[in-house]
């Protein structure tokens, strides 16, 4: 049977895991789950994600969601394919600094990145409501505060996990993406080595590979 992915291919949970497959080069079918008809609902996919959400991996009847542990999954399962991705098997170390670059970018960038793009374009463009200035000055100086962080630790280094591109680094390229014309572009200009790194995600072929795919 192989590899199916349920998703969207403009859901940017989708897209983390584009991303990862397309850096490992693995066949796959894909299979539209269309977010705007609601069929992330249906009961049919309620049995292979209960909480009605996108992706999922079917990998020959094992069923993984959640985009970050689906790309976990490939690039262990995958490890001796297309780019590492991971530390390998038995470098504890470099696993726990791993994990904790893949922590940062949920604590340090998710929130505010998703927070700038869902107050500004999201909210206002589903009728939920108009784009609060208090919450996005408050994402912005958040990020802006992190940021300067990120730009310590990647001057000491070429990416967040050491000198080696990650699942760590790929994971932010989906909300990073989404809030470039709502204040994060303009952030990227006061760090440099933020700066420099963030082009080099973007500039990868599996990412430009996605977004291309979503247009």
């Amino acid at each position: 049977m192989g590899l199916k992915l349920y998703g969207m291919r403009q859901a940017t949970c989708t897209q983390r895991v584009l991303t990862t497959l397309a850096e490992k080069g693995v066949d796959y079918e894909f299979i539209l789950v269309d977010l705007m008809a609601g069929e992330q609902k249906s009961p049919s996919h309620l049995e292979k994600q209960p909480f009605g959400k996108v992706p999922v991996l079917d990998d020959d009847g094992f069923l993984v969601y959640e985009s970050r542990a689906i790309c976990k999954y490939l690039a262990r399962k995958y490890a001796d394919k297309g780019t590492k991705l991971i530390p390998a098997e038995g470098d504890v170390k470099g696993y726990g600094l791993f994990e904790q670059a893949c922590s940062i970018e949920q604590a340090y960038f998710d929130a505010e990145t998703f927070g700038l793009w869902f107050e500004n374009f999201i909210k206002p463009g589903r009728g939920w409501g108009a784009t609060s200035p208090e919450l996005v000055q408050k994402h912005l100086q958040t990020l802006d505060n992190n940021l300067a962080v990120y730009d310590q630790i990647l001057s000491k280094q070429k990416y967040l996990a050491g000198d080696e591109f990650t699942l760590a680094d790929l994971y932010h390229l989906p909300h990073g993406t989404q809030a470039l014309k709502y204040g994060f572009q303009d952030l990227l200009g006061k760090y440099p080595h933020v700066n420099k790194w963030w082009e080099g995600l973007q500039a990868r072929d599996s990412w430009k590979g996605v977004v291309a795919a979503a247009a």
